[in-house]
């Protein structure tokens, strides 16, 4: 049965939505098949998700699609992954609206993939959607990379949190207003450490490359029965 698409309402609340996509491993499992495949029918998930969040009017998504932790992964796995990133930066060159964003340490990547990455970001850097893509990222490398980068500059006096937050790689973004996390899985796992502050948090039993617009809007319609006071009195 195809997803009829239903009409929800998302306002300025709700600008910036990241997902932990979790499960594609154990999607793969239980159907007795190499984790690879998995991870294939989540990017079809990820890109699906991904357009339903444009439809419906939200910003900014960030998706963590590979951790620095993960490269003691088997190396067929890494490579497969790393495998659906250059595909999709192929097919990302033809959309119109989005600007792309990578998130985390390229210089491990090989050079023709760090070159398609940055070109990627700097034909695209003027657009009104932001896709932040967080590839070998890991929430305390980040923060650590902002500090470093403001002794570099000579820092000198006391830093304030503005300070990391605009040498972060996220700088450009606002933080997240949600962050959803598949698979059952209840931690943040080094994710946007810094940006998730004042984030909400869904999380769900379904695997990622089960994860689809309806399981979406179920997110989202969960994020608008909140009450977020940011500190302040209910």
């Amino acid at each position: 049965m195809l997803f009829k698409k239903k009409e929800i309402h998302v306002d300025s609340r709700l600008s910036h939505i990241a997902f932990i996509m979790d499960g594609n491993g154990r999607w793969a499992k239980k159907r007795a098949m190499p984790r690879k495949f998995g991870h294939r029918q989540g990017a079809k998930s990820f890109e699906r998700v991904v357009c339903e969040c444009k439809r419906l009017g939200i910003k900014t998504v960030t998706v963590y699609a590979f951790s620095t932790e993960n490269w003691s992964r088997p190396k067929d796995e890494v490579d497969s992954i790393i495998e659906l990133l250059s595909s999709y930066i192929d097919r990302a060159q033809k959309e119109k609206d989005t600007r792309f964003v990578f998130l985390g340490d390229k210089s491990v990547l090989g050079d023709d993939l760090q070159k398609r990455m940055t070109s990627l970001e700097e034909e695209t850097k003027d657009r009104p959607l932001t896709l932040n893509i967080a590839f070998n990222y890991g929430g305390r490398a980040e923060i650590v990379h902002a500090c470093n980068e403001l002794i570099g500059q000579g820092a000198k006096r006391s830093v304030s949190e503005k300070d990391i937050s605009e040498h972060l790689y996220t700088s450009a973004s606002p933080d997240p207003d949600l962050i959803v996390r598949t698979a059952g899985e209840c931690r943040i796992s080094n994710f946007l450490l810094w940006q998730s502050a004042y984030s909400e948090f869904y999380f769900t039993d379904v695997l990622w490359p089960d994860f689809d617009e309806k399981e979406l809007h179920r997110a989202i319609e969960s994020f608008y029965k909140r009450k977020r006071n940011f500190g302040g009195v209910t």
